[in-house]
């Protein structure tokens, strides 16, 4: 008995130095496998910017209010505006249509040459107090119509008219129309035989009478 309480007593004295009753193997047990940590991202309000710098293009609008009255828009005329001034230019236009002759038996003539003639204003003022004279080569007694006289012919206007004068029978008549007016002379236009102007004359109520140049 005394034997086995000995021997008890040396193992417990042996095992004392660690604890163990049964010393443990030198062997090291592998470390457990702890799935790998992933740190969470982080979500960051920057935005996101696109070229060669981080400052963001912020586009703002303020309205300040303010109680200032607009300013009144005016017409004030430049110092500078130069009025324009047009000169009056006095422009006549003769256009001998044609020609024909008759015996005019009311003022005891015999044979008498009539031209139709169209007056035109082409200048910029109206002209007044007209005056057409047709004249021929070969002309004998003076003929009541042989000058037109009219009051009037406004701006971008024309009038046909009707001349006559006495002239020789069956013989080539050169004829002159000479137009006068307030500021003179205008022209004379001539031909040497004025055509005739056969079915082309002009009605008669529709001459003397101003009309459009381009109606």
């Amino acid at each position: 008995m005394k034997k086995y309480i000995c021997a008890l007593l040396t193992m417990c004295l042996l095992t004392s130095c660690n604890g163990w009753f049964f010393q443990p193997s030198p062997y090291n047990p592998p470390t457990p496998f702890l799935p790998p940590t992933r740190t969470p991202g982080i979500v960051s309000p920057t935005p996101i910017v696109i070229g060669n710098t981080a400052t963001p293009v912020v586009a703002s609008s303020t309205v300040v209010p303010s109680n200032t009255p607009f300013a009144a828009i005016t017409n004030t005329p430049s110092a500078t505006a130069t009025a324009t001034i047009a000169v009056p230019t006095p422009s006549i236009a003769v256009e001998v249509l044609g020609c024909n002759t008759s015996i005019d038996v009311t003022h005891g003539m015999g044979e008498v040459t009539n031209a139709f003639v169209t007056l035109k204003n082409t200048g910029n003022v109206d002209l007044t107090n007209l005056r057409a004279t047709l004249n021929a080569r070969d002309e004998g007694r003076v003929h009541p119509d042989k000058t037109v006289g009219l009051v009037s012919l406004p701006i971008n206007y024309q009038v046909s008219i009707k001349l006559t004068v006495d002239s020789t029978y069956r013989e080539e008549t050169p004829i002159q129309i000479e137009v006068i007016a307030d500021g003179g002379l205008f022209q004379r236009v001539g031909a040497d035989s004025c055509l005739d102007i056969g079915l082309l004359a002009p009605n008669p109520d529709a001459l003397n009478t101003p009309i459009p140049l381009n109606p």
